[in-house]
Formats: C-alpha cells, structure tokens, sequence
C-alpha cells in the first residue's frame, strides 16, 4: 500500500511528486501530459504560453522509470492515443515531476490542487497514484509544525523508555458522560497512559460534549492529584472552526492535555487555524483513509498525506497497527510508522516528526513484531479489546502491554515472559491469533 521508497529531496526553490501511473500512451507522452495539465498547458497549445513562460512556470518531468505490462485497465474511462491502431499495449511507471514554489508559493490547499488535482481524471491514465511528495523548507514560514510531537507528548504523559500505551471508550457511542467518566476512572485506576474518545462520540444530546469533558477531566484531575499521574485525554472536538476553537479552550480550562480531530473530516485550513490557537497537543485521527488508499490504483500513498499533516501541525496520527483489522499490510503499517518519525527537512530545519499510534485489534501479542520492525519505543500503542476485554480486567489489560512490550525490549519470547507474568499469559490466551 505505501511501503514505497521516499523521493530524493528536492532543490531549495522547487516542490517533487512521485506518482504510479498506468497508461496505453507512450511514457514520454504521459508523463508531459501530466506536467503540462498541473502547471502551464492544457490540450492545446495557446497563445499565451511562450517558451519564457514555460521556461520558468512550466512542470518537468524529471525521472521516467518502467515497471511492467498490465493486461487490462485498472481503472474505466481511460482512453486510447489519437489515431492508435494495432494491439493495446497498456504500461506502468513510476514518474517524478517537479514545480517551482513559485507556482503556488508555500499554500498547502494549494500545493494540494497542483500535485493531487485534475491528474486522477485524466483519460489517459487507467491507473495514477501519489506516491510521495518533497517540499522545499520555505513552508516552515507559513505553517507551524507539530507543537508537542514525541518529546512533548512523553512530557506531558511522564512515560519515558517504553510505549506510550492508550486505549479508546467504548462502546464508541451511546454512553453517558456519567457512564463515560466512571469508564475512565476504571481506566485510570488500571494504569493507562492515554484515553481518547472514538471519532463516532462527539457531541450528540445523549453524550454532550460540555458536559463529558467537565466529567471526564474532573475525574483525571482527582486521580493526578492523588497518584501523581496526569493521564491524558485525547477529547474528540471535530466540527466547525469556532466550535473547535471553542471546544479546544474548554478542554484547557478544565486541565485537559490533549485535543482530537478527525482529519479528513476538518481539512487542512481547519487544522491551520486550530493549530495557531492551539496550547494541546493535536491527536490526529485519520478516519475516512481508506478513500485515498484502499485502490492500488489511484488515491495516494500515505508517505504523501501524512507529510500535509504534520507540516500543518498534528502531534500523532493513527498508522494502523501489525495484523489488523483493516485491508491494510504489516509492511504498509510499519512504513507508515517509520515516515512518521522521520524529519521531513534536513537539519537545521524543523524535523516535524511525530509519533505514530499503533490501533486497531491490538494486543500484548503483536508488540514484539512491531519493535523488531520498527526499531523504536516512540510510539503510542492504543489497545480498546486488548486492554477493557483481558479475562482477569482492564488494570491486568494494561500490565499485559506494558509486560509484552518489557518482553520485546529484552528480546525475550513472549510465552517464555508469560511463565512469569499471569497478565501476559492471560492476555496470550485470550487474544490467541
């Protein structure tokens, strides 16, 4: 799915796409099609597009490289060149093309339009995905970054050396704030790290949202008071901007560490104005992913989404997690992972990494998969069933994570650290895979 390798970085004054494309055109020709629509031209040649035009605006196409044959289009309404004849012979490629920032100077809404626009409906292509995207550091003036990202979420948790371990409310909705707050104390009481509510709870009549995040933090407050421990909050405020602005000062009022949102859902001039009102970390939650990536064929990659994100200023997003529930792979997962913790500028810049968090049918089981294939305890490992569902409860649920994943850092087996540990054997025997 997205287990591509990253682009190369681009020139200081220039923007890189990376795409899959499959077409019956000659390369060549698509690849200047491609150019030519998200930049200068269009079908035809017009007046107004002198060489000196094209000379300092126009894309290029700056790397070509054949992947194979395809028998049959991946995609409908894709079309054939002027005047073909013979047999149909349909290509797939990797093409990389580049823009001056001047094009569209450091917007994201913009730079989305250019590298994500008009090329998925293009008829000569039966297949276009984006791959991956490299920006110049000039948009490190307009957007912020994450504000808290690995180091400030450990800060503000205190969990140092091991994964953060979160977990979600459930059932997702129907729940009172009073049925709500007695589910995070219990939470609470058991040791959790992270709380956050479901991207289905927001603030319907049954479960107001004023009322929930007074009840919740008002219970989190109490138990940091009496052990010392803050666990945070990740309260679901998605809406419209002032809602979210407003929901995001009622959150810091009452306490509260954290704010969620649902990224798709917001959009990215949404995220921009919460972020430069923002004192929370910004958990961001990627529901509705699946419309870019579930077609091999079209959509994009998520080393190119997760990049508009984090540039914006996201602290965490969701990457999945190892043997899920979902249609995605564990070598998609882990690349996603490994993205998210990779500086997206080079030094002295701005790194903008942030930290990924594992979900989706997670237990102690596949914690030792996931830190021998992602080689870091930087993450946020959230876990509904795996922790609310343990056979012997939810404060044995938590100390199964936190076991598994001891057992994974000492690269013990996880049944040889069970003998050891009722909670891990427990959780073993529960969530056998």
């Amino acid at each position: 799915m997205n287990n591509e390798s990253p682009i190369q970085a681009a020139s200081p004054s220039r923007i890189q796409a990376r795409y899959w494309i499959e077409t019956a055109y000659p390369l060549d020709e698509a690849a200047a099609t491609m150019a030519g629509e998200q930049s200068t031209g269009t079908f035809v040649r017009t007046p107004g597009e002198t060489d000196e035009l094209r000379a300092l605006y126009a894309a290029r196409v700056e790397k070509i490289v054949e992947l194979g044959f395809v028998d049959a289009p991946s995609l409908s309404g894709s079309g054939l060149p002027k005047k073909h004849s013979g047999p149909i012979v349909r290509r797939t490629a990797e093409v990389t093309l580049s823009w001056p920032l001047a094009n569209m100077g450091p917007s994201l809404p913009n730079l989305l339009a250019t590298v994500a626009g008009n090329l998925f409906e293009l008829k000569p292509f039966s297949g276009l995905k984006l791959l991956d995207v490299t920006l110049p550091p000039d948009f490190l003036s307009v957007y912020q970054g994450p504000q808290f990202a690995v180091d400030g979420t450990r800060r503000l948790t205190g969990v140092y050396g091991r994964p953060i371990i979160g977990t979600i409310l459930k059932p997702s909705v129907g729940m009172t704030p009073e049925q709500t707050a007695a589910q995070v104390r219990l939470l609470a009481e058991a040791g959790v790290d992270f709380i956050k509510d479901d991207e289905l709870q927001a603030d319907g009549p049954h479960c107001p949202f004023d009322q929930r995040v007074a009840q919740v933090l008002r219970v989190l407050n109490d138990h940091a008071d009496r052990n010392g421990k803050r666990v945070m909050y990740a309260a679901n405020i998605t809406g419209e901007i002032d809602q979210m602005l407003r929901r995001h000062d009622l959150v810091a009022a009452a306490g509260g560490t954290c704010v969620m949102v649902s990224l798709n859902s917001i959009g990215l001039p949404a995220l921009v104005a919460l972020r430069r009102h923002a004192t929370l970390a910004i958990h961001g939650h990627r529901n509705g992913w699946g419309i870019f990536s579930r077609s091999q064929a079209t959509g994009m990659s998520f080393l190119a989404y997760q990049k508009f994100w984090r540039l914006v200023g996201i602290d965490h997003v969701h990457v999945n997690g190892l043997r899920n529930k979902f249609c995605e792979d564990d070598a998609s997962v882990i690349a996603s992972a490994r993205e998210c913790l990779t500086p997206m500028f080079p030094a002295p810049h701005n790194g903008c990494t942030i930290l990924p968090v594992f979900s989706s049918g997670q237990s102690a089981s596949q914690a030792p998969d996931t830190y021998k294939a992602l080689g870091s305890m930087d993450l946020l490992y959230a876990a509904g069933g795996g922790i609310l569902a343990h056979p012997a409860g939810p404060a044995a649920g938590v100390r199964s994570l936190r076991q598994a994943w001891e057992a994974a850092a000492a690269g013990v087996p996880l049944a040889d650290y069970a003998r050891s540990h009722p909670e891990l054997a427990a959780a073993l025997e529960r969530f056998a895979e």
